[in-house]
């Protein structure tokens, strides 16, 4: 069965690119290739990039784009997908040029996000150089992973178990009958997370990018007490994946997590847990009136 092996790119359409480009320059550490009016191409490591911002009123992630090993795993899924129901767009050259991409295909996700599966992302001849000197956990589990909130939980756990090939990592309640479900397609602890949280907006609710030691975010999370970005929640640790970070608001309203040391899981040893926290300590919301998602 052809499975999705992680995620590749993330596109976010935002109306302030300048604050956008200091957020994620001179805070979180990525390199900024293309920064014009328009376009915010930034980098975290040897690919092309691995987010792409671009103006517009949505102040949102809404693209995810999810990498595959070929053409051949690429085309499975696509039909996969199809059989499932779903809407399969393929064969846009146009697309494949502007991701930096060998191919493509695109689709909506069960409540209208849009995904896209694609293998071959580009690899820049220069070297990657972070501006704060940040060095990024990427490689074979992508650039992080995401979290959404949905309202169909039940479509989800079919679209990501089921057809794209995701693994079961585990659950954390949230609430009287609120739970999330993290799933993974690589070593990497999660890759994807979705909660069913009826009072909260639907989308991408953070982005997690992980450095390689504890430090950078020491460092990142004194400019944020010093006042580089909003505050979502206080530095602290995951039940579940371990991670020691923190999370800031974009300058879109979304969420990044900022962290260091997630857990890795071995698929041959791994049985999923549950969780009734989702952090050991820290994690202390700035809005009281949050759930401890």
């Amino acid at each position: 069965m052809a499975e999705v092996v992680g995620l590749g790119y993330a596109i976010v359409e935002a109306r302030d690119l300048g604050a956008w480009k200091e957020f994620a320059c001179d805070l979180l550490g990525l390199q900024a290739v293309v920064a014009n009016e328009e376009r915010l191409l930034l980098r975290m490591d040897d690919k092309a990039y691995r987010v792409d911002v671009r103006r517009g009123d949505a102040d949102a992630v809404t693209v995810l784009g999810w990498e595959v090993k070929g053409p051949k795993e690429l085309e499975e899924l696509a039909a996969s997908l199809e059989s499932n129901g779903f809407a399969v767009k393929r064969g846009d050259a146009t697309l494949a040029q502007e991701r930096q991409v060998s191919g493509v295909v695109s689709f909506d996700d069960p409540e209208g996000l849009r995904l896209e599966l694609f293998y071959g992302l580009k690899k820049d001849r220069e070297r990657f150089v972070s501006p704060t000197g940040a060095r990024f956990v990427t490689g074979s589990g992508g650039l992080g992973h995401a979290f959404q909130m949905v309202h169909d939980n039940e479509a989800y756990t079919k679209l990501y178990l089921d057809v794209l090939g995701f693994k079961l990592s585990d659950y954390i309640d949230f609430g009287p009958d609120m739970y999330g479900t993290f799933t993974h397609a690589n070593p990497r602890h999660h890759s994807f997370a979705w909660a069913p949280i009826p009072f909260l907006p639907q989308g991408v609710g953070h982005l997690m990018f992980e450095v390689d030691e504890l430090d950078l975010v020491g460092r990142a999370w004194d400019k944020v007490q010093a006042g580089a970005a909003p505050i979502a929640s206080t530095f602290g640790k995951h039940s579940n994946d371990e991670m020691l970070s923190f999370y800031v608001k974009t300058p879109s309203g979304f969420q990044v997590e900022y962290g260091f040391g997630g857990k890795l899981i071995d698929d041959a040893t791994w049985t999923p847990s549950r969780y009734d926290v989702p952090s050991y300590w820290g994690h202390k919301k700035s809005d009281p009136n949050e759930p401890d998602v």
